[in-house]
């Protein structure tokens, strides 16, 4: 029937990246369980994909005193850079490099079980893996080989992996996952995306701005 269907990109980013430094802080200091932790100062953040979400993370990040690469194949390297991003050309170095994981990329056929245990396994010591973007690009198997091989590996994520009950039961202490996905659930992400919207709307009766359609 001719609809224009548009998203709002970006709108919820903040959202999404507090969250995944809040995981981070509560996987470095064992759950709030009362033992010694880790600092996130100085240690190194790999950003596997570095859209709109991963941009916000560094920010933060960087405020933390956190050292920040990123990989992403379909981002020019100097666009990388110019946000004081240290570019990593191969996904396997950004792995071996970084003690910390962020993932934020989408569901795709390309991306589907493409986080697997060759990847995982190619973390440092203190390995943590945060999760913001999709279960899909798990490949659970290779996640819960790398629990039973890496007492040190974590995994915190914003949604629940088909594995939850295996994870629960063998590996207490290594991981947090949210009762639902929650990354864009703040206000003022929701009120963004609405302002954002009507915005988006206006423009298009006015100018047949199409810029954000998704169901071309």
């Amino acid at each position: 029937h001719n609809v224009i269907a548009m998203n709002t990109p970006g709108q919820n980013s903040n959202a999404v990246a507090e969250l995944a430094i809040g995981m981070m802080v509560y996987a470095a200091r064992n759950n709030f369980n009362g033992s010694s932790g880790s600092e996130l100062k100085r240690k190194k953040l790999g950003l596997h994909a570095f859209g709109y979400v991963g941009k916000a993370v560094a920010t933060i990040a960087r405020g933390f005193g956190m050292e920040v690469y990123a990989f992403d194949p379909f981002v020019d390297k100097k666009l990388v850079e110019a946000e004081g991003i240290n570019f990593i050309e191969k996904v396997e170095d950004l792995y071996k490099t970084c003690q910390y994981i962020s993932l934020h990329m989408p569901a795709n056929s390309q991306t589907k079980k493409s986080i697997n245990y060759n990847l995982l396994s190619l973390m440092p010591k203190g390995a943590t893996l945060v999760n913001t973007a999709r279960k899909e690009v798990i490949d659970e198997d290779g996640l819960l080989q790398m629990f039973s091989e890496r007492v040190d590996f974590k995994y915190v994520s914003d949604v629940e992996p088909d594995c939850k009950g295996l994870v629960t039961e063998k590996f207490s202490g290594k991981f947090f996952f949210t009762p639902k996905k929650i990354g864009a659930q703040t206000s003022e992400a929701n009120n963004n995306a609405g302002i954002a919207a009507a915005h988006q709307i206006v423009n298009f009766f006015n100018n047949n701005d199409c810029t954000f359609q998704v169901n071309k």
